[in-house]
């Protein structure tokens, strides 16, 4: 486990436990609960976002517990005996809804519902928003940056520059997202994915020359041998010495495997880097581009027919740029045996009552249509409502219906079978796939519909009207 582990019960905001307690105090803790986690907002001003991030909640909640250490520090800052003598032998022991990991999901959409009681639903609600915002924010940047790479290999170099430890799971969520490798090696390890990298220039800064540098790496690595060739001069030094190198290593019975460009106009670059690598007879030398890189520029490279074969992807990937955060909140819905709502003046920041499912609706050409949210125990519903116009609707009678949620804890155990990240980037590939294209352009993509069922919506108007005290629209 990851080193927070062994204090994960402390791994939570302040207000968690003094709630927490305050349920406890009041013998208000056993009472049965409900919340939703959903976002209202796609980052990147994109149409979708890839849901990611659950098989690490599911492993954290599940060694959720507060140790001897963190009970005498919960003491020490003022919580009461009691309530730190319940949490010594503290579990969680609920249930867990989720989408599928590497599902596409959509604003409003309640993605992912925890059963159990008030106390522990409540006290889960800082890990499990701190995982999921994060881990969907990169993955969703990852399927972009694929979407722009088309099936070209993509490297994720972000740990330098994460915010600390979420360099960690920012790799994983990468290779979910569509990344093929990471340079994080301790992200290799724990999460099994594949890591590479090359070289930085101060190796070939350590040497004499240019020439050296490269022989002595060739020397060391002849089967996996790629060359920075931009320390000095790319055209002028850097390519006519991997050149040599590349004919050296022939000589030898192996093959120079690439030459990387980490500065200057890539476009240019690439394409003068390939057009001397060919005429060497090196047609088998793949190139390297890194620097900067996001799916835009990606796009534009690849656009003006940058021959360009690898991708290597830092900053913009691993910190989440240009939205540093995913607006993910944890809203009851239900508690008690009775639906809840958090009311609001603004009907979009009003949350949708009570025990609910999604459900996509496929076209006959295996397209996604729109998707549905409605109580989970309702039956086939033909119309769905838009959430915060009453005078839209889509009828979805015609379209063939999903069901999205599924039981991933039970009892405060993990259901699921284990998924490797690229098992989760195939899905996800598999998906974006039947989503239409005009939701996947970067440049104002189309809204992909998502409604609310008529029973859903009437219920949140009359509990809405309830509190307050006037019709919602």
């Amino acid at each position: 486990m990851l080193p927070i582990q062994n204090n994960i019960g402390l791994y939570t905001d302040h207000y968690e436990l003094t709630m927490a307690q305050g349920y406890f105090l009041s013998n208000r803790h056993l009472k049965r609960a409900s919340f939703d986690y959903f976002f209202r907002k796609n980052p990147y001003k994109g149409s979708y976002v890839v849901f990611s991030g659950l098989s690490s909640l599911l492993e954290m909640i599940e060694a959720f517990h507060f140790s001897p250490e963190d009970c005498d520090y919960l003491l020490s800052i003022g919580f009461q005996s009691s309530f730190v003598d319940y949490l010594r032998t503290f579990r969680f022991q609920g249930n867990i809804h989720a989408v599928r990991e590497g599902e596409l999901v959509f604003p409003y959409e309640p993605t992912l519902r925890v059963e159990g009681t008030i106390l522990e639903t409540q006290l889960i609600e800082t890990l499990l928003l701190n995982v999921l915002n994060f881990e969907s924010l990169i993955a969703t940047k990852a399927s972009r940056i694929r979407l722009a790479a088309g099936d070209r290999i993509l490297m994720e170099f972000g740990l330098r520059r994460a915010q600390g430890l979420g360099g960690v799971h920012a790799s994983k969520a990468a290779v979910s997202g569509g990344f093929n490798s990471t340079s994080n090696v301790f992200s290799a390890y724990y999460f099994d994915l594949e890591s590479s990298g090359t070289m930085a220039h101060s190796w070939i800064q350590s040497f004499d020359d240019e020439l050296e540098a490269f022989r002595t790496y060739a020397k060391h690595y002849p089967d996996e041998c790629t060359l920075l060739v931009d320390t000095y001069d790319t055209l002028k030094s850097g390519i006519p010495n991997a050149i040599t190198v590349a004919r050296e290593l022939h000589q030898q019975g192996h093959e120079l495997a690439a030459v990387r460009l980490d500065s200057g106009d890539l476009t240019y670059l690439s394409k003068k880097a390939r057009r001397l690598l060919d005429d060497a007879g090196l047609q088998h030398v793949k190139i390297v581009a890194s620097n900067q890189l996001d799916e835009i520029i990606i796009q534009s490279l690849l656009s003006q027919g940058a021959p360009i074969d690898i991708f290597g992807v830092g900053t913009s990937l691993a910190a989440g740029k240009e939205d540093a955060a995913l607006d993910g909140v944890y809203k009851l819905a239900h508690f008690d045996g009775t639906p809840s709502i958090k009311v609001s003046e603004n009907i979009a920041k009003m949350t949708l009552p009570g025990i609910k499912a999604i459900h996509r609706f496929v076209d006959q050409d295996g397209l996604f249509g729109a998707d549905g949210i409605s109580f989970a125990d309702e039956p086939d519903y033909e119309f769905i409502h838009h959430p915060t116009d009453p005078h839209k609707q889509k009828e979805i009678s015609k379209y063939t219906k999903e069901s999205l949620i599924q039981e991933a804890m039970h009892d405060g155990k993990n259901i699921l079978s284990k998924q490797t990240p690229a098992e989760v980037a195939q899905y996800t590939q598999k998906r974006l796939k039947q989503l239409p294209e005009e939701h996947k352009r970067f440049l104002n993509p189309h809204v992909y519909k998502v409604g609310i069922s008529e029973k859903l919506q009437q219920n949140r108007n009359d509990l809405a009207k309830q509190y307050l005290k006037k019709d919602l629209f």
